[in-house]
């Protein structure tokens, strides 16, 4: 499989500039998710030769100080003269932007990574970067400082004749990152992604940090059928086997995996080139096609569905469906800079053709499993029929918008939704204190009463009979699910609060889940925020101070003394607070400490398997998850 990789194959298609003093432009942010996102760059690069048929193994070792080595046993990047530019391609490749054997020069069939542009920008965005590459018995190496060539590449040693591969390692920029620290979970999560979507590749991870190194390995000869009964672990498949289809249609490879479970929330995870696209594209419109059709085509044939009845819609047919859709492109097309969404219109047709005709074949020689399918589909159909006419319950005419709010919310007064926020209060005492404590202008308070449902356990007909859900939605303006639009947000600070205990606590975790699964852009546009109310409040000589933890508390008494005079309240629930209080240490804007929820796109499959294993059905996973996290629980005597 190996195609011609030499010195020549490395296009220059521009100069390195501005990286430095524009870094977010290349690699999203100088946050954690960036810095993350350089080991990603590297190990891309790696995975492009296992694409290619020349690598089956790489490991990444985070070292003691925080730097970076990524080996493979790849073809070893090019040593040779590149003929354009008159300096060995690996220089090429580490020093200018957008070179690579990605760029028309025949290096690469499909690629995944940047290669070129994510090296050379790794490059850039490190105090130092050294590569060395086993090549014919030869160990070359070159050394770079802020992506600054430090010595012409040389042979620094001698290897076997046969071994061959690239090793690159790297310390990032402490002027340029807010935070140079590497997060072993966040790095074992992307690194088992990039294993399932390479079948037969094993990457290893491991960590030199601590006193007893961590190592995972991943290696998964059955790809992404594996994939997928990962991503259903904490779930109960409704048939034993992953529906597997496999093909190539106009020069693209199309691998799709999927099974149903009992749960109601559809999970389908998209990739071009094991590039994540998590908002879709053709490629996933051309999965739903198939799989709409087919199914539909198949209960009418086999009499599940009445003449009489409607087809089933896509959304009936993905409820509680996992699926891994995974295609390898020549040249993929991207809407945004990102590679959120693919646009190349071969990889609708392709994903379409391959799915419908093996999914036929499985359907027809599986009747159990075929039935099984359909009439799930069938109910869901139904239930969401309910939920259309509970949503009609939930809409009201523009003309009455403000008479058609909750009876609960106390409203602002203030109608742009920049200058806005909401405030989800558990319980009525808190909710009161909460509405004397507001500033009218510009905070609205919608108290809950109790526990809201359970989405994750729910269809949507429940979800939308609810009525403490029915308010929120109603209050947010935006709708929810299909009917979701997020310019109609009435409020840009959705904050919950709740008190400082275990109920509380839960609380938090069943409106997080009701916000993930049904207006999952309104965290992912950074509108959602859990507020911080203190957890104790110091008293002494007619001064007060109040403290967010116990670390707080020790370093006040530390400061005032510790003795007799000191009135220490601790705080069990927001209702305990007057309003004044609530206001100066929750609610005033100028004091207040406020957490904003984050979402990692890079994270959405392990997201969607935290949640499952939280709020499912199954306790033996969370069991073990609560085992396995122990050890990072705080305030424990919450």
């Amino acid at each position: 499989m190996s195609t011609e990789y030499g010195a020549d194959q490395i296009q220059i298609l521009e100069g390195l500039e501005a990286v430095r003093k524009r870094p977010g432009m290349y690699i999203g942010s100088t946050s954690e998710r960036g810095l993350h996102h350089l080991v990603y760059e590297i190990v891309d690069n790696s995975v492009d030769e296992a694409l290619a048929g020349c690598c089956d193994y790489i490991e990444v070792v985070i070292k003691k100080d925080n730097s970076i080595q990524v080996t493979d046993n790849g073809r070893g990047i090019p040593v040779g003269i590149n003929s354009k530019a008159g300096i060995p391609a690996v220089e090429v490749v580490f020093t200018i932007l957008h070179a690579g054997g990605k760029f028309g020069g025949g290096g690469y069939k499909v690629s995944g990574g940047l290669h070129g542009v994510g090296a050379s920008v790794v490059n850039a965005l490190s105090d130092w970067l050294t590569v060395e590459i086993f090549h014919e018995g030869s160990i070359y190496q070159q050394e770079y400082r802020r992506g600054k060539v430090m010595y012409p590449l040389k042979v620094i040693g001698e290897c076997e004749k046969e071994k061959t591969g690239t090793r690159v390692c790297f310390k990032p920029d402490a002027t340029i990152f807010e935070d140079t620290v590497y997060n072993y979970d966040t790095l074992k999560h992307r690194l088992r992604e990039m294993a399932f979507l390479t079948k037969n590749l094993k990457i290893v991870l491991i960590d030199e940090r601590e006193e007893e190194p961590r190592k995972s390995s991943f290696h998964y000869k059955g790809g992404i059928k594996e994939f997928v009964q990962y991503l259903n672990k904490g779930k109960t498949p409704l048939y034993s086997e992953v529906i597997y289809c496999e093909g190539s249609r106009e020069n693209v490879q199309v691998e799709v995996a999927m099974q149903h479970n009992d749960a109601y929330n559809e999970g389908c995870y998209c990739f071009v080139n094991n590039i994540n696209t998590p908002d879709g594209g053709t490629h996933l419109e051309g999965f739903k096609r198939a799989l709409t059709k087919t199914i539909n085509d198949y209960a009418r044939k086999n009499k599940l569905l009445k003449d009489s009845e409607p087809n089933l819609s896509g959304d009936d047919i993905r409820e509680g469906l996992t699926a891994v859709i995974s295609v390898k492109i020549e040249d993929p097309q991207f809407e945004g800079q990102t590679k959120q969404k693919l646009g190349n219109s071969e990889a609708r047709v392709a994903v379409d053709n391959v799915v419908s005709e093996q999914l036929t074949y499985y359907l027809e020689q599986n009747p159990t499993e075929a039935k099984i399918i359909c009439e799930k589909s069938i109910l869901s159909q139904r239930a969401r029929e309910a939920a259309r006419k509970a949503r009609e319950m939930t809409r009201r005419k523009t003309a009455l918008e403000d008479m058609a709010l909750p009876g609960k919310l106390a409203d602002c007064s203030d109608r742009d939704p920049a200058n806005c926020e909401i405030f989800i209060v558990e319980g009525d005492s808190a909710g009161g204190s909460a509405k004397s404590a507001r500033s009218r202008a510009t905070q609205a308070i919608l108290p809950l009463r109790g526990k809201i449902l359970n989405v994750e356990k729910a269809r949507m007909d429940k979800i939308y009979a609810n009525a403490e859900i029915r308010a929120m939605i109603t209050a947010f303006g935006t709708g929810i699910h299909d009917d979701f639009d997020i310019s109609k947000l009435r409020y840009h600070k959705i904050i919950i609060m709740t008190d400082a205990d275990v109920d509380g606590a839960h609380i938090s975790n069943l409106l997080l889940t009701f916000l993930y699964r049904f207006m999952p852009d309104l965290i992912k546009e950074g509108y959602v925020y859990l507020a911080q109310p203190p957890l104790y409040k110091l008293e002494r000589n007619k001064k007060v101070w109040y403290a967010y933890n116990d670390d707080e508390l020790a370093a006040i008494l530390n400061e005032v003394g510790r003795d007799n005079s000191n009135k220490i309240q601790r705080y069990k629930g927001l209702g305990e607070m007057d309003p004044e209080q609530l206001w100066e240490t929750t609610m005033d804007p100028e004091k207040r400490i406020l957490n904003r929820v984050q979402y990692d796109e890079s994270l959405a499959s392990e997201l969607d398997i935290t949640f499952t294993t939280l709020m499912g059905d199954q306790v033996e996973p969370r069991r073990e998850f609560i085992e396995a996290n122990a050890r990072f629980a705080e305030n424990l005597d919450i």
